[in-house]
């Protein structure tokens, strides 16, 4: 029995119904026609075609031109657990037989084949926070009303984790039946704010999971009439959603992370646990340093991002957000972290708004890129910079990443690298869109705009 045939069996014997075969747009949304499951062998085929050209962000198709071909990885089929009725399998777009200029998934796959070529294979682990929030009166107010209780943050409170448990024990079963591992989950700092932390697998598995991950929040939200909002910063005095990465490498033949160094067998030297990274963790996380514009560009994709990289905002306390674009071991305030109980770089510029087969397709590139130069990333910073000067940061050499879209659009723009790794449309594209959504957001007038001006003079 074929591989075709194997995967209907188990669909047909599980009572699956329908299938999709999904593809995301530019913000990472997924989209995919609905077969029954009786046309599946059709399907995987590519039977089912797509006039890209008509969603924002998939390239200029027109409407007198071809559709493209949406071919389902079988390697990835998944049963929804929510809704057995359900399957969906990562797609694949093809035009005239080629790899389609805007299949994001591609994208990345190109990079996991660059990553092989040298001996690699990158694994990563993301740790997705959002809101779970209810209609009140015209706004969305956090669906647990304990958490507004205790000031200033019901951040890691054990009651109202519990009290969240219709919504977070769903998940936890459902993620697990998948084989995704939880091995916690909390309330985090904001109000209505949870992270799930589950195990890390390799990176095009994982951005695979994160479309089913937001499928599956926005899912058990509404059973409880909420809303599940990827949103980076819900509110003003709110803490931001991160989604932060954390990648590493392994070799390919023996499986052995090669961002740890190896203690000397003779046990005659304890490394210390700073000492912990070997050469190659250093040179990737220089390549990415060397690549920070552009990659917050993708990371942090909507005008709304930024108001997350802050050391605090309008916010009563610190935000604990990545600012600049330095590394160290333990400090958060960096956009990037090197983490002292575990062996991996972790990427915390991204956000849950992230298309995150775009935004990590970029980080592996850039990671690679400073193992062929055989980059150094400098000194790590450990201070807090939130309490340091701009003047005195700047004179240490430590810089702000893109202060708003606009400005990361600018260096995604100019960015050489960007263009290579995502090729010239894409990149075209994005630059586009973006400069569009910047545009279009300081045209708009807010109400604080009215607030503060309309009776001023």
């Amino acid at each position: 029995m074929n591989e075709v045939a194997q995967a209907k069996k188990r669909l047909v014997d599980a009572g699956v119904k329908y299938v999709f075969g999904a593809y995301v747009d530019l913000d990472g949304v997924p989209k995919s026609k609905c077969v029954p499951v009786g046309h599946f062998e059709d399907m995987a085929a590519g039977s089912e075609l797509y006039t890209v050209g008509a969603l924002e962000g998939m390239g200029e198709l027109g409407p007198n031109e071809d559709e493209c071909v949406g071919v389902p990885d079988l390697s990835g089929l998944t049963i929804l657990p929510w809704d057995r009725r359900y399957a969906i399998a990562p797609a694949n777009l093809y035009l005239h037989d080629e790899p389609y200029s805007h299949d994001f998934r591609a994208i990345l796959q190109r990079q996991v084949a660059e990553a092989d070529a040298m001996g690699f294979r990158c694994n990563m682990g993301v740790e997705p926070e959002f809101y779970v929030m209810r209609p009140e009166a015209g706004n969305w107010v956090p669906w647990i009303a304990e958490d507004t209780v205790n000031q200033p943050t019901r951040g890691y409170d054990i009651e109202t984790t519990m009290l969240a448990d219709r919504f977070l024990e769903p998940m936890v079963d459902y993620m697990n039946e998948l084989g995704w591992d939880v091995y916690s989950f909390d309330h985090e700092g904001g109000d209505g704010q949870y992270e799930f932390d589950f195990r890390y697998t390799d990176v095009l598995t994982m951005a695979d999971r994160m479309v089913l991950f937001r499928l599956m929040a926005k899912h058990v939200a509404r059973t409880l009439g909420c809303i599940a909002s990827f949103m980076p910063k819900p509110t003003q005095t709110s803490f931001g959603s991160g989604a932060h990465l954390n990648l590493s490498l392994a070799d390919t033949k023996t499986g052995r992370n090669l961002f740890e160094r190896q203690a000397p067998t003779d046990g005659s030297t304890r490394i210390a646990v700073e000492d912990g990274y070997d050469d190659i963790a250093y040179q990737f996380t220089a390549g990415v340093l060397e690549h920070a514009g552009a990659i917050t560009a993708v990371l942090a994709p909507t005008v709304n991002s930024y108001k997350r990289l802050l050391p605090r905002g309008l916010m009563d306390e610190i935000s604990w957000a990545p600012v600049y674009r330095s590394y160290g071991y333990n400090n958060r305030t960096l956009m990037l972290r090197l983490p002292v109980n575990r062996r991996c770089l972790e990427v915390r510029i991204a956000d849950s708004a992230a298309n995150l087969y775009l935004g990590t397709a970029l980080v592996l590139a850039a990671g690679l890129d400073g193992i062929r130069r055989q980059l150094k990333p400098g000194d790590p910073v450990n201070i807090d910079t939130y309490k340091v000067s701009e003047q005195d940061l700047t004179s240490a050499g430590i810089h702000r990443l893109p202060g708003t879209l606009g400005e990361a659009v600018d260096e995604f723009a100019a960015s050489d690298f960007a263009r290579q790794v995502l090729g010239d449309e894409v990149h075209s594209t994005y630059t586009q869109v973006k400069r569009a959504e910047w545009l279009e957001y300081n045209t708009v007038v807010s109400e604080w705009e009215r607030n503060k001006y309309m009776q001023l003079w």
